[in-house]
């Protein structure tokens, strides 16, 4: 479970305007007064409970970052003024993600929710650093007494996409801009052409990796050189509404991701494979306001309502709707299961014998390509 590689935007801009340091260090707390009377215990700390979060892009991606802060803003209006949330965007990973990361903690922000792979070992060296505040991170597999990270199944959106890629191709060559070949692009990848297989086993998947989470001149070029080699439907694993766009410029369809891309590029919008953060932030936010948090991880998806497909084309269909709807359903009440086998690598090696059933642990670690997807995993074998 992993995310947000590679992204070099300035996070000090962000920082300035929101009124946080870019400095590190750490203020030396006060001394107390002597109590006149020591035998009755200090008064309770009142106020909202302050909530930071790190945004590896900016808010407005149409994306990764908008549908955090989408749920950020929903959490605020939900819990009014239980809770006082901050976020700062646009924060690199390594040493200014723990500038911020540690501004935000000396700032007395108790929960903080860091969302990006790539501040994983940052939030390790903090959560020692700050014992007494909640770290949650996104798509991170490394826990503490004081760190819990949590993910979205974003691989079963991409099913769903898949089931309609595949209904509605006429060259059955699908295109995918992806980001970086990290075991979660992998399995959405994949998992999206398992998906048009279940309609369509005639298809072939195409991709061009881009090596950046947000970058909509290289997300451009990328489809663009896809539609180019006879591919008519676009899916991609990329931060920015890009790749959408770009199918409808040049009439191709194509897919939204993480948030609902639609207005981005209507004519072309087959559907949007989109993460609803607020079931889960809900969660942690309650867990900390009750007292019940506790170390741990976290994997939602269709049954939690923390993934969908969202947006579907109105000229879809009605069978292929409805082969949508049932999928929905299946993922939902544990009746399907999309990485069953017998499924086989592009190289034509079983990677799960003939009603074998991945876990989790297989589904974090996958490395591979399957059957119907060309070329090779960068770096792998």
């Amino acid at each position: 479970m992993q995310k947000r590689h590679f992204f070099q935007l300035a996070a000090v801009s962000a920082l300035t305007a929101l009124g946080l340091s870019a400095c590190g260090d750490k203020p030396q707390p006060s001394q107390a007064e002597t109590p006149a009377a020591p035998q009755e215990a200090p008064a309770a700390k009142t106020g909202p409970l302050k909530i930071g979060f790190a945004y590896i892009g900016p808010v407005g991606d149409g994306g990764w970052t908008f549908a955090h802060d989408q749920a950020r803003q929903q959490l605020q209006a939900q819990f009014g003024d239980k809770i006082e949330t901050t976020f700062v965007e646009s924060v690199p990973e390594g040493a200014d993600a723990e500038r911020v990361l540690r501004d935000l903690a000396t700032q007395g922000h108790t929960l903080i929710f860091g969302t990006t792979f790539g501040y994983m070992d940052t939030i390790q060296k903090l959560a020692a650093d700050f014992p007494d505040v909640k770290w949650e991170h996104a798509t991170g597999y490394k826990t503490a007494p004081n760190v819990r990270t949590y993910d979205t199944r974003t691989y079963e959106g991409a099913y769903l996409a898949g089931i309609v890629a595949g209904s509605m191709t006429k060259s059955n060559q699908l295109g995918v801009v992806g980001s970086v070949p990290i075991p979660e692009v992998l399995r959405n990848l994949n998992s999206f052409t398992l998906g048009a297989q279940s309609v369509n086993p005639g298809i072939t998947t195409k991709v061009v990796w881009v090596n950046e989470w947000f970058s909509p001149p290289k997300e451009t070029e990328a489809a663009t050189s896809l539609i180019n080699s006879g591919v008519d439907v676009l899916f991609q694993n990329t931060d920015s509404p890009a790749v959408l766009k770009t199918a409808q410029e040049r009439g191709v369809r194509a897919f939204g991701w993480d948030s609902d891309m639609k207005d981005y590029g209507p004519q072309a919008h087959l559907g949007s494979a989109a993460i609803n953060w607020l079931p889960y932030y809900t969660k942690a936010v309650n867990d900390v306001l009750n007292g019940t948090w506790s170390e741990g991880k976290a994997w939602w998806g269709v049954q939690e309502g923390a993934m969908d497909l969202v947006s579907i084309a109105d000229d879809l269909p009605q069978e292929v709707k409805d082969k949508v709807a049932a999928a929905r359903v299946g993922l939902k009440d544990g009746s399907l299961h999309i990485w069953q086998g017998p499924i086989a690598n592009n190289q034509g090696e079983t990677v799960l014998a003939e009603g074998q059933t991945a876990d989790d642990a297989f589904l974090t670690r996958i490395g591979f390509f399957v059957q119907g997807v060309e070329g090779k995993v960068p770096g792998g074998n």
